[in-house]
C-alpha cells in the first residue's frame, strides 16, 4: 500500500509528468581530492562548499530534484537559498570509501546523521550506495544495514533510493560483461524490494558492448526484473555516453536520471570565470538536454506506484514518529 508521504515526497522529486531529472553533487572524499589536485594543495572546507554551490547555483533550476550531502551541499545550499523550496532535496546516509576493495569493508552510516533528520530538515528522499555481490563475505552485513535503513524510511514515511553497484570479488578480475549485466538484474530483485525507487548502474558495460543494438535485451531484462520505479545513475561515464544511456534506458522504462559528474566534471580543472561560465552555458544545457530525453521517452513512476487510497478520517489511523 502506498503511504502519503512517500507518495508525496516522489512528486516532490519528480517533474509533473512523474519523470526524475535529478542533479548529483554529493560526492565528497574523491571530489575533494581531485580539487585538491588541480588546486596543488588541499582546499578548505569553504572552497570545497563553494564549488558544490555553484553547481546547484547553476544546475539545479533545470532538475526536479538535487541529491546533495549535508555537510557542503544541501545545508549551505538552504542557508544560502541556492537551493530552492521549488526543488525535492535528497540525501546520502553511507560513509565512502574507495580506498579498500568492497568485499573487504563493510557498509557503515555517517555519524551523526539519520533518516529522522534528513526528514526533519525537509528532505524528500534517502539515498544510500550499496557495493554488492552476493557471495562476498560481506555481503549479510551490506543486506543488514540496507534493511535498517529501509525499515527507517518506512518509520519516517520518506523514500528510500537504495544505488546498488555489483563488483567482482576478486580485486584482480574485471567482470566480464554477461557478469554485470546479470548481478545488476540480480540488485534489482534485491534491492527494489527493500526501496521507493532504484538508483542504478547501466545494466550493460558499453566498455565491452558499445553497440546500442545489443543493449536492448538488458535494459528489457532489467525493467522486468525491478518492482519499483528506477531511475540511472551517471557513475563517471562521460557526458556523451551518458546520454546515449539515458535515451536508452528511458526508451525501456527508466524514470529518469540522476547525473552527477558527467553534467559537471570538466568543472574541476576550471577557475573563477571560466569555471562559473562553463556551469552556466555547457552545464546547464546538458541538464536541460536530459530533462527533454526524460520528457520524450520516460515512464512515469506513478506507472508502478499507485495512488494512496485515503478516505476523509485517513489522519486517524496514520502513525506518528514517537
Amino acid at each position: 500500500m502506498t503511504t502519503p508521504g512517500t507518495y508525496r515526497h516522489l512528486t516532490q522529486c519528480s517533474t509533473t509528468a512523474g519523470h526524475f531529472v535529478i542533479l548529483a553533487i554529493d560526492h565528497r572524499a574523491t571530489l575533494r581530492n581531485k580539487l585538491d589536485e588541480q588546486a596543488g594543495a588541499p582546499v578548505s572546507d569553504a572552497a570545497f562548499a563553494a564549488f558544490k554551490q555553484q553547481v546547484l547555483r547553476h544546475l539545479s533550476p533545470a532538475s526536479s530534484a538535487v541529491l546533495a550531502d549535508p555537510s557542503s551541499g544541501f545545508g549551505p545550499g538552504i542557508a544560502s537559498g541556492v537551493i530552492s523550496g521549488q526543488v525535492g532535496l535528497l540525501a546520502p546516509v553511507e560513509v565512502t570509501d574507495y580506498d579498500t576493495h568492497p568485499s573487504l569493508r563493510s557498509l557503515v552510516l555517517m555519524d551523526g546523521w539519520s533518516v529522522a533528520k534528513i526528514k526533519r530538515v525537509g528532505g524528500a528522499g534517502v539515498k544510500m550506495l550499496i557495493h554488492y555481490h552476493p557471495e562476498a563475505d560481506n555481503a549479510q552485513q551490506v543486506l543488514a544495514t540496507v534493511t535498517q535503513i529501509a525499515e527507517d524510511c518506512v518509520r519516517y514515511d520518506i523514500p528510500f533510493f537504495p544505488e546498488p553497484i555489483p563488483f567482482s570479488p576478486d580485486p584482480t578480475v574485471t567482470l566480464a560483461a554477461d557478469e554485470w549485466t546479470q548481478l545488476v538484474i540480480e540488485c534489482a530483485r534485491v534491492f527494489g524490494a527493500m526501496g521507493a525507487v532504484l538508483k542504478t548502474p547501466f545494466p550493460v558495460d558499453v566498455k565491452q558492448m558499445p553497440d546500442e543494438v545489443s543493449w536492448g535485451d538488458a535494459l528489457a531484462a532489467f525493467d522486468a526484473a525491478c518492482p519499483v520505479p528506477w531511475a540511472l545513475l551517471s557513475a563517471g561515464v562521460d557526458y556523451a555516453t551518458f546520454k546515449r544511456q539515458a535515451e536508452a534506458a528511458c526508451k525501456h522504462g527508466a524514470s529518469g536520471i540522476i547525473a552527477g559528474r558527467a553534467l559537471w566534471a570538466e568543472a574541476i580543472t576550471l577557475q573563477d570565470d571560466a569555471r562559473e561560465q562553463f556551469l552556466m552555458t555547457t552545464g546547464r544545457e546538458r541538464m536541460e538536454e536530459l530533462a527533454h530525453i526524460c520528457a520524450a521517452y520516460a515512464t512515469s513512476w506513478r506507472e508502478k506506484v499507485p495512488a494512496p487510497q485515503l478516505d476523509s478520517l485517513w489522519y486517524h489511523d496514520y502513525a506518528d514518529f514517537s
